[in-house]
């Protein structure tokens, strides 16, 4: 999968007259402009942008409608006063067009879909997140499903041919201080959803979601993603939660630990508790324990860089997976010539704070055409499920594109050390 400057949506257009807080008196210049044309000229002008534009969006006009209702309410506009073709205009002034997954597509992680109804038999729904990265270098978060049949085989399925940002919903009443919910439109498919940075602490980019399919103590599944929320100046870890992917909130984690990236949640709690893999000093792996799913601090050492392929620093990628045997856990390294590779380690799965063995060489590292790209020589996960006997692996390279992998998880085993 790659990079691909004709996926677009409509986002709003914040003119960069308005980068230091809103300029009220420019902005009603431009909308008391528009409204003094003449129907005529409003009607020729809207025909301009529906015919350059309306085929490349899904339901274009009732995107500008609600971009106006937001100019409407900024400017307390008499909104009865004002026609509707008028209104639509003021809208499409104030919207453009983003190519969101011009510059990279990478960074993936997996789970399975919601939906595992009418599959041939050995046959998984999963469904992919994606970190896509357009103008300005700022980051979203895409979807695409497909299923894997027996013989690891792959089927993606077919993007839709628009693309639709999620929208803002209403904060829900349980949800912690600071969290934001988004939904997508119901007529939207989950591989034609982008979600787009809503707040200022997420200004640059929502980066490298980890996905896991989380066990409730209902026994019922709930998704949720660990990300890093970029001001353009700042990180934070925030949480990403859904029970179906057509409602999502969210949520800055509290705590010491939420100030770092790369935290991967564990797929349920242990003895009462939720676990975190971490890295808190930006070079060894962490374990975090905590009563509340968004409020984590320090924890206690886990791994350190032990082999020359992750002498520079280690990380995870993705979310613990459980075996028999352990909990299965993906690690990056940074080698010489800042090289990035897989490797892997195995957990006690009663007590995870044992390590019980780990690959001394990578399962996956860059090479040949692999190591061409944007940000050279890196291959990186955000996470893998166990389909079978195998893992399957999503994995981006080089920072500009994402391939797949099917590794049967014995060979991993007999690697350890």
């Amino acid at each position: 999968m790659h990079a691909d400057p004709s996926r677009v949506v409509v986002r709003p257009f914040h003119l960069a007259w308005q980068a230091s807080g809103p300029d009220i008196e420019r902005v009603g210049k431009l909308v008391g402009d528009i409204i003094g044309l003449d129907p005529r000229t409003v009607r020729s002008e809207m025909g301009i942008v529906l015919n350059d534009f309306a085929d490349r969006h899904w339901q274009l006009e009732r995107v500008f409608d609600d971009r106006y209702k937001q100019i409407e309410f900024a400017l307390k506009l008499d909104g009865a006063s004002i026609k509707r073709n008028t209104k639509r205009l003021i809208g499409a002034y104030f919207c453009h067009e983003y190519s969101y997954a011009a510059a990279a597509l990478m960074n993936p992680s997996v789970v399975r879909h919601p939906d595992q109804s009418g599959l041939q038999h050995g046959s998984v729904r999963v469904l992919l997140s994606l970190r896509a990265v357009g103008e300005g270098h700022i980051s979203t978060i895409a979807f695409r499903e497909g299923i894997i049949s027996s013989g690891r085989q792959l089927t993606l399925s077919h993007q839709p041919a628009f693309a639709t940002a999620a929208m803002l919903g209403k904060p829900k009443r349980d949800a912690p201080d600071g969290s934001v919910s988004v939904y997508r439109h119901p007529d939207a498919s989950i591989s034609g959803t982008v979600i787009f940075p809503m707040t200022e602490a997420q200004r640059n980019g929502l980066e490298d979601l980890r996905l896991v399919e989380f066990e409730r103590d209902s026994g019922k599944s709930e998704w949720i993603g660990t990300y890093t929320a970029y001001s353009g100046r700042d990180i934070r870890s925030e949480l990403l939660r859904t029970r179906d992917f057509h409602d999502f909130t969210l949520t800055p984690i509290r705590g010491s630990a939420g100030r770092n990236k790369g935290m991967a949640l564990f797929p349920r709690k242990i003895d009462g508790k939720f676990l975190m893999i971490g890295r808190q000093d930006g070079k060894n792996l962490f374990l975090l324990r905590s009563d509340k799913i968004d409020e984590w601090d320090d924890g206690e050492l886990l791994l350190e860089p032990k082999y020359p392929w992750e002498y520079v620093q280690i990380g995870n990628c993705g979310a613990p997976i459980e075996l028999d045997e352990g909990w299965l856990v993906l690690t990056h390294g940074v080698g010489a010539m800042r090289k990035y590779a897989i490797g892997a380690a195995l957990l006690d799965k009663k007590d995870p704070s044992r390590v019980l063995g780990r690959t001394p060489s990578p399962i996956l590292s860059a090479a040949d055409e692999d190591r061409e790209g944007y940000v050279p020589n890196v291959v990186y996960t955000c996470g893998a499920i166990r389909v079978g006997d195998d893992l399957f692996l999503p994995y981006g390279v080089a920072d500009s594109s994402v391939c797949f992998a099917f590794v049967a998880i014995r060979d991993i085993l007999a690697q350890m050390q």
